[in-house]
């Protein structure tokens, strides 16, 4: 009989897990909201229970038998996962990361608490005050402790615009609550790491490009990364310190982090999944020639990692549309450095406000 590997979520890049956990004999159990996704009929079995209702799948994964459980680019998704592998006795992470790696303000004490660098900062929910930004230096972020995509963050250069980015980010906020920090200035990077019993391995080094004030919302991601030869051992180093803080052990890790002026690594926050928009699922693959995806499965099943090279690497870049001047810019690819492309839309009066509201993107070999 096939082994039963339960799989949280069912949206395009969960086709991907689904089917690689296919090739590799694995019978496909998944759960997600039906609302008509190409997971719920690439699966072997689809069930309609929602992602949040953590006892609903915990019982239903009992009556199944599995011998694993993950997904790889949803933070929504890691608490569910977490639940069940720690009732069943299967490898997963702690209550603890449940809580730091999906709170932003928990996240930032347990880092500091590390004794690792982190900027000042400050909670701030519906009742916030200016007399509790009295000490504020600015300019600050200021985001929903536990939203992602972009949504909710604002870039604030003067105390007038404060109650206004708090609003809008604790509306965004599934409990209602904001970050405000520091805003830290520098390149910005992400680690893309793979994480078994406690011990961290960070697979590539990932530069980020985004837009400017006030979002900050990513316009692309190239693999490698322009970061020094000779500072990469730091910052693996640092943004290892980082993940163990957050106890995650046994899962992907996807640590977003600045380059500063004065020397510091600065983390901006790290999930205990994939990093998303193809950066696990497509780039960290390509630049690498790892099976990333059939990481996750091993970690998940409890079957010895190994870091074998199945691809040929290349560099590689994904970039977003935003603009009529985008689109012509990706119809100049050639063809064989085109891995893929996907327009969803082009009605460019339409703001751009976060990650989930771009027209597109293209997928390049460089």
């Amino acid at each position: 009989m096939k082994k039963k590997l339960a799989i949280i979520g069912a949206n395009e890049s969960i086709t991907l897990l689904i089917n690689k956990a296919k090739e590799l004999g694995y019978e496909t159990h998944v759960f997600a909201w039906a609302c008509g996704d190409p997971g719920e009929e690439a699966a072997d079995y689809f069930y309609p229970i929602s992602t949040a209702d953590k006892d609903a799948v915990l019982t239903k994964c009992r009556e199944i038998g599995i011998c694993g459980i993950c997904s790889i680019t949803s933070d929504f998704a890691v608490p569910t996962i977490n639940y069940v592998a720690r009732a069943m006795g299967l490898p997963g992470n702690s209550e603890r990361t449940d809580v730091v790696a999906r709170n932003k303000y928990q996240m930032r004490c347990a880092l500091r608490d590390a004794g690792l660098y982190v900027p000042p900062f400050i909670q701030a929910g519906e009742d916030f005050t200016m007399e509790d930004a009295k000490d504020l230096k600015y300019p600050v972020i200021v985001k929903p402790t536990d939203r992602w995509s972009s949504k909710g963050v604002t870039h604030v250069d003067k105390p007038e615009q404060l109650m206004d980015a708090v609003a809008y980010a604790v509306k965004e906020s599934f409990d209602k609550k904001a970050i405000i920090e520091g805003f830290m200035i520098g390149p910005e990077y992400s680690a893309e790491c793979i994480c078994q019993n406690g011990e961290v391995y960070v697979l590539q080094l990932t530069q980020k490009l985004t837009t400017n004030y006030p979002h900050y919302i990513e316009t692309g991601h190239i693999q490698p990364s322009n970061i020094p030869a000779e500072r990469q051992s730091e910052v693996k180093a640092f943004i290892k310190k980082a993940v163990a803080a957050l106890d995650i052990k046994n899962s992907a890790a996807h640590a977003e982090f600045r380059l500063l002026g004065d020397g510091n690594i600065g983390i901006i926050e790290i999930g205990a999944r994939m990093g998303g928009d193809f950066i696990g699922t497509d780039l960290t693959p390509t630049s690498t020639g790892v099976d990333f995806i059939k990481m996750v499965i091993d970690v998940a099943v409890g079957n010895k990692l190994r870091f074998d090279v199945v691809s040929e690497p290349s560099p590689v870049e994904v970039k977003f549309i935003f603009t009529s001047e985008d689109i012509q810019e990706m119809e100049k690819v050639s063809a064989d450095k085109m891995i893929r492309k996907h327009v969803f839309d082009t009605d460019f009066t339409r703001e751009v406000v976060d990650s989930n509201t771009r027209h597109g993107y293209y997928i390049v070999r460089k």
